[in-house]
């Protein structure tokens, strides 16, 4: 199947075509090295970014040209020139970065983030008759929820997204969701008529009258889940007889609670249906956490089911010593909860394991990385080293390798198949801190002071940057910056060359935890002083920091509007990403050094001897794992399994169940 382009058809032409040679250079930076689509008004192309000589960063270039003769060529150049604008404008993980703009040779180029994968629409095609996952689809309108309701507060204007479509929605390499194509995406101002445009057979009643709003993206993304769902292409049905073509008719795995809110998304009068996409999100996630959910009358006033929601309760948590299994069963949840396996190493494990092609690599103390198969834990390969590995391993897909430091002063990469080594690279003192693997680079930093950028394929040296510090944490790597923090309390924001952009002082202790990055730019980063700060990840500015009551070693997590951590005065805390007020807490009453792990409305994280899981909105206990010794890794969560490494030698695999 040819590669998907992430724009769409640009004049609704079909096989790929494009003015542009393959090694055309655009703006002595754009190196054309695909074509991924087009038609007769432009092309979309696959280009190298030459900026980054010696890695290989991709990014996607829409061309648009029209005829100077064309007498539509003003509208159709305002058209490319405003999806620019728009994207500029945007930040929200589901919509693609745009990164330029530019006029050359009398075409119009807009640059923008490359996204590896299909859209939706292929992937039926892909998958031919085979049904796709429910619970895949439910996060997918999960998270289409909730960029278009981004767009839909967006100020000083909403924006109404207009062509929501199987076709417009990518599915990425890490199985999110992307929307793509904004070039008919525009500011919504109430009560003013814009022209008939989207997609028959998705479009809502009031759109073709040339009266979109936010409502009318709300029953596009209803006809889209039901294509995707029941795979019958409304295209090919008259427009508004979805009622004709019930879900469960066609998917069996549809429950009635699901169908009930795709067809309220569906309804022919706007006022009918969710009267916001938040509102039909939280629907959604109940129904995906198996919440429970009241009964949805499709046809009946939103505001009714206003009054419904507000009486919507989280399923209570078993009590204690419930046990969770039927003989072979491993699929409920209490304190019982029993492990799927178990693997004994010959020392501690102290770093955070990783999932790759069906298994699990972790590094132990006794001096060896280890290959498992995730589905039993079996043993597959160990690579040793000279010395124990405080580090976590860390995948590059590309080269199938895995990458991870030793207090050997080595990092080494490894092939995943047979754990051979392919290349090393030795620093002057011991690597505790994880690699980072972005924009074809190996990110990294040793106890010798220095954090190094390599070449992730083959291991050479590109740069190095002086800290003056041990660096034991692992870095956040953003398009445009590299933060780390020091033995020495200071936090680094580097360009991508390795050159200091900015740097602060202000923690005044050895920083350990590794930095997380939210969607507009903000930085959080815990230290040894008690204390997470939030910095501006472009100027090292200072937003606010948060005392807690002892040092902090947990790194911290981003999830929404909330960032969560652990600190050494054994709580758990959630706070507000954007004035730093706390949202909850919880006691596990002794330190807590590992990081946590959101998944699915749940807290996972290990504490000094039990391994916790807690509602994410509220900080209550759903169940805990009893354990001898403490964690200090991370969970690894995968779409059955919950892994995690302990000092008592052990990797834990427990069932992934819902809440």
């Amino acid at each position: 199947m040819p590669e998907t382009t992430q724009f769409g058809d640009i004049d609704g032409g079909g096989q790929p075509t494009g003015t542009l040679k393959p090694n055309t250079v655009l703006l002595a930076r754009y190196k054309i090295d695909a074509v991924l689509g087009g038609g007769g008004q432009g092309a979309v192309y696959r280009a190298r970014d030459l900026n980054f000589p010696d890695a290989r960063r991709l990014v996607a270039v829409k061309e648009m040209h029209v005829s100077s003769s064309d007498p539509n060529r003003t509208a159709a150049m305002r058209t490319f020139q405003r999806e620019a604008n728009i994207l500029a404008t945007l930040a929200h993980p589901a919509i693609p970065k745009i990164y330029d703009f530019f006029d050359q040779n009398s075409r119009a180029y807009l640059v923008m983030e490359y996204i590896n994968g299909n859209d939706l629409e292929a992937l039926l095609a892909k998958v031919k008759a085979q049904a796709l996952p429910i619970n895949k689809i439910l996060e997918w309108a999960i998270e289409l929820c909730d960029v278009l309701q981004y767009l839909h507060s967006y100020q000083p204007e909403p924006i109404i997204f207009r062509d929501m479509k199987p076709a417009n929605v990518m599915a990425d390499s890490l199985g999110k969701v992307r929307l793509i194509d904004f070039g008919i995406a525009k500011v919504f101002i109430s009560g003013a008529k814009h022209t008939t445009i989207g997609t028959e057979g998705y479009s809502a009643p009031e759109q073709y009258r040339g009266n979109a709003n936010p409502l009318s993206d709300i029953y596009s993304l209803g006809a889209t889940l039901h294509h995707v769902i029941t795979r019958q292409d409304p295209r090919l049905h008259p427009p508004f007889s979805f009622a004709e073509r019930p879900m469960r008719d066609f998917n069996s795995e549809v429950t009635p609670q699901l169908e009930q809110v795709i067809e309220k998304a569906l309804a022919f009068e706007a006022k009918d249906r969710w009267q916001s996409c938040e509102q039909m999100r939280q629907v959604l996630e109940d129904i995906r956490y198996s919440r429970n959910v009241p009964t949805v009358n499709p046809h009946s006033p939103s505001t009714a089911m206003n009054q419904q929601q507000s009486q919507v309760a989280a399923v209570p948590a078993p009590e204690t010593g419930t046990s969770l299994f039927a003989a072979g069963n491993t699929s409920s949840i209490g304190a019982g909860i029993k492990p799927v396996w178990v693997f004994k190493a010959e020392d501690e494990i102290r770093g955070t394991p990783v999932f790759y092609n069906n298994n699990v690599y972790f590094g132990s103390y006794d001096r060896n990385l280890y290959a498992l198969k995730a589905e039993d834990g079996s043993f597959i390969w160990k690579r040793a080293t000279d010395e124990g590995i405080a580090a976590s391993p860390a995948v590059n897909p590309d080269t199938k390798q895995i990458l991870i430091g030793s207090e050997d002063k080595t990092l080494i990469a490894v092939n995943a198949k047979d754990g051979a080594i392919a290349w090393s690279h030795t620093t002057g003192d011991k690597i505790r801190a994880t690699a980072r693997i972005a924009l074809g680079y190996a990110f990294f930093g040793s106890d010798d002071g220095k954090f190094y950028a390599l070449i992730a394929a083959q291991g050479r040296q590109m740069w190095e940057f002086d800290a003056g510090s041990p660096i034991r944490n692992a870095a956040c790597i953003t398009a445009d910056r590299i933060i780390f923090g020091t033995d020495s309390g200071e936090v680094y924001g580097l360009e991508l060359n390795g050159t200091r952009k900015w740097a602060t002082r202000s923690i005044k202790k050895p920083i350990i935890s590794a930095p997380a990055i939210d969607t507009e730019g903000i930085c959080y980063i815990t230290g040894m002083d008690n204390y997470i700060y939030a910095y501006d990840a472009d100027s090292g500015t200072s937003t606010w920091k948060v005392r807690t009551g002892g040092p902090l070693i947990s790194s911290p997590v981003v999830d929404r509007n909330y960032v969560y951590f652990g600190s050494t005065d054994g709580k758990m805390y959630c706070i507000n990403t954007q004035t730093g007020k706390e949202r909850w807490s919880f006691d596990a009453h002794k330190p807590i050094t590992s990081t946590p792990a959101i998944n699915e409305g749940i807290v996972y994280f290990g504490g000094q001897d039990n391994f916790y899981a807690l509602n994410a909105k509220d900080g209550k206990e759903i169940w805990k794992f009893p354990l001898t010794k403490p964690i200090s890794g991370a969970p690894c969560i995968t779409s059955n399994l919950i892994l995690f490494g302990s000092l008592d030698w052990r990797l834990y695999a427990l069932p992934l169940v819902p809440a």
